[in-house]
């Protein structure tokens, strides 16, 4: 939208690498939408926030707590992207003590 072309938001972003697609094409905003649509779904919408402060606080538990720790994902493998990293590190120093 508009926002993201403001001079507050330049601004704001000034020295980090800012991605704008054409005009009418959704794909750079594809996962990030997805992940939205995903935490309102399973955590958002059964709260109701008073303050800043406890939504961020939920945000972070959602992710922390249970998105990056728990829930499986496809691009894993149908496992969480805490025991994939576990997974590949332990892959990785498997291949290292054979080298």
């Amino acid at each position: 939208g508009v926002q993201y072309t403001s001079e507050e938001y330049k601004n704001k972003t000034e020295g980090m690498e800012r991605s704008y697609s054409r005009k009418g094409n959704p794909w750079d905003n594809a996962c990030i939408e997805s992940f939205h649509s995903l935490i309102k779904r399973e955590w958002i919408n059964f709260y109701h926030f008073l303050t800043m402060k406890e939504a961020k606080k939920a945000v972070f538990k959602y992710i922390e707590g249970f998105y990056n720790t728990i829930r499986i994902h496809s691009h894993c493998g149908y496992i969480s992207p805490m025991e994939y990293e576990r997974n590949y590190k332990t892959l990785e120093r498997i291949r290292l003590e054979k080298n």
